[in-house]
């Protein structure tokens, strides 16, 4: 069984608000009528999966939003072993991770994203959604990270990579031209705006050059390890147009509980 669990929150987002209200509207996708609940790999998830939402969390200080999310995912945890979350920003990951690692001490993160959120700190808030990666990796919380679509990279940021050995995949290298073999537990991380804005605009900082769909299908795709859970973060619904990327969400989605439990 896959847990399904909302997340809205976006008081750690730097510019445009929005994510927050993202959650439902992915999750209506998903359940809409329209969409086929099988997986590109022939993996029927019907009856596969449950929702959970964590309500209110926009309405509390940081501090407790990350204790409610650590919490949350280490009780689904215990009653099933794989989690996807919906957000909300991607601040979310860092407290996520941190559930993960009591169950998971070795865990290999793929990331998607236009930028690598590698910041010390931004806007004088080491938690902000441009710095989960960094808290992550500067608490040992994973073995290793990968990370695709990245297209903007500042000095500070190139540092940081190097300072966690962060292995950055150029932009132009496809999916057919990279082994993706992992030995320990696998979690994905998908920000929306790694996806060119031709495929998600509805996000907060759209970056033109990005990723397709299928690239990003491809790469989950070729993962071989033991994928144990995943996040989809970042969508703004003010900034989407006719909910496609909303729908381009509930597809990764599905492709991700695809691949798990294939």
């Amino acid at each position: 069984m896959i847990s399904l669990i909302e997340i809205p929150t976006d008081i750690n987002s730097s510019f445009a608000l929005g994510a927050s209200k993202g959650p439902p509207i992915i999750k209506k996708q998903f359940n809409s009528e329209a969409t086929n609940k099988f997986s590109e790999n022939g993996s029927d998830l019907r009856k596969k999966y449950n929702w959970k939402n964590i309500k209110n969390l926009n309405n509390e200080d940081g501090d407790n939003t990350f204790k409610r999310i650590s919490k949350t995912i280490e009780t689904e945890l215990h009653k099933s072993r794989y989690c996807i979350s919906i957000g909300g920003d991607h601040s979310i990951t860092y407290p996520i991770i941190a559930a993960y690692h009591k169950f998971f001490p070795k865990i290999n993160i793929v990331h998607f994203d236009a930028h690598p959120d590698l910041y010390e700190t931004f806007d004088d808030n080491p938690f902000s959604h441009a710095s989960p990666f960094a808290r992550i990796m500067e608490n040992n919380l994973a073995a290793s990270l990968t990370q695709f679509g990245i297209r903007t990279m500042n000095d500070h940021q190139k540092e940081q990579a190097i300072r966690f050995n962060v292995n950055v995949v150029p932009i132009n290298q496809s999916s057919i031209d990279i082994e993706l073999k992992f030995s320990e537990p696998v979690y994905i991380s998908i920000d929306l705006d790694g996806l060119d804005p031709a495929y998600a605009p509805g996000v907060s900082h759209p970056e033109p050059g990005g990723l397709s769909t299928r690239d990003i299908i491809n790469f989950i795709s070729n993962i071989e390890g033991d994928i144990i859970g995943a996040d989809i973060v970042e969508y703004n619904p003010y900034k989407d147009i006719n909910e496609i990327t909303a729908i381009t969400a509930a597809k990764l989605l599905k492709e991700l509980m695809g691949k798990i439990i294939k």
